[in-house]
């Protein structure tokens, strides 16, 4: 049965204003979320790319009733989120398919009220998937940004998402520090060994990108920098063995994806050793999850099931952190 897609309510949007509104510019800490948001991509025709599968006359009937509902629900996570009045100030998205979608969020949703600015990457991923950052130019002034290209096909392996690099100031005790963030969404474990390689290459691209911002660092002092995303790894990965980055996971949740009724975590949030930062949190709302029904407790309440539309919003959780300066 094809589910029924509502209308943005007025409350959400004066929730979304009020936490805007309440936002302290002087504070000394961000709030960090990372999302694999489940292909968020618009209704159109992306030329060159494999996205006929979410076009409304296809077989996931992804009609614009159904893009901007998840749009709005999307937007639901940036308020609940900010139960403290703390907006998220910095947001990597996972699986968006280009400046359209991220216009769409950003200036036309209910996400408008609270002012995000976004940079992307444009990949040679087959299917159009891209990362982004959302950012509050208030609490992160942007300086650069570039996409970071993996050599999948120079191995013979199937392209693959870039990794978006970006460098910002933000607040700080003593006035302002330079911040280094990376989103990333790794290749899946699907291809088997295939895909494995592709994984590894991607994580080996990583970290020599940190490296070379670590060899970089004056007085041997090592720069602020945070990854998050989807890696498609659980921590114990050996694709990990080789970061100088902390994971942040928190010990005491099961995880952001549920595989066969097995909760795991693949999506991190890492950061240099010497910051100060909370453990990375699931944001386990009720609303994002749902029974599930084939291996029993709880699983994320996705969008699509197979080929047909589901009505949820993710199969993965976000993820939110604080980090102090």
């Amino acid at each position: 049965m094809r589910k029924s897609c509502t209308i943005p309510s007025i409350a959400l949007i004066l929730l979304l204003m009020l936490c805007s509104a309440q936002t302290p510019p002087e504070r000394r800490s961000l709030r960090v979320m990372s999302w694999n948001v489940e292909n968020l991509f618009d209704t159109l025709d992306d030329e060159g790319f494999r996205d006929e599968e979410f076009l409304p006359q296809s077989d996931h009937r992804w009609t614009s009733h159904c893009y901007w509902q998840k749009l709005t629900d999307v937007a639901r996570v940036f308020a609940a989120v900010s139960d403290d009045d703390r907006l998220p100030d910095l947001v990597g998205l996972c699986e968006v398919e280009n400046d359209s979608a991220m216009t769409a969020l950003t200036r036309r949703s209910v996400l408008r009220h609270l002012h995000y600015d976004y940079v992307m990457t444009h990949s040679p991923d087959a299917r159009g998937i891209d990362v982004a950052l959302l950012y509050q130019p208030a609490r992160f002034r942007l300086l650069s940004h570039r996409s970071i290209r993996i050599p999948s096909s120079e191995h013979g392996l199937r392209a693959t998402r870039d990794i978006l690099y970006v460098k910002g100031l933000v607040a700080t005790a003593s006035g302002t520090d330079t911040l280094h963030v990376m989103v990333v969404h790794l290749p899946s474990r699907a291809g088997g060994h295939t895909g494995d390689q592709n994984r590894r290459l991607a994580a080996a691209t990583l970290w020599g990108a940190v490296d070379s911002l670590l060899n970089r660092a004056v007085s041997g002092a090592a720069p602020p920098i945070v990854i998050m995303g989807d890696f498609n790894a659980p921590a114990k990965d050996r694709i990990f063995r080789q970061s100088p980055m902390r994971l942040t996971d928190d010990p005491k949740s099961p995880g952001t994806y549920s595989f066969r009724g097995i909760w795991q975590w693949i999506d991190h949030i890492l950061v240099t050793p010497s910051m100060t930062t909370t453990v990375a949190r699931p944001v386990r709302l009720p609303w994002l999850l749902e029974e599930n029904k084939s291996y029993g407790g709880q699983t994320p309440r996705r969008t699509f099931r197979g080929p047909s539309y589901h009505g949820g919003i993710s199969d993965h959780l976000p993820v939110v952190i604080d980090i102090e300066f």
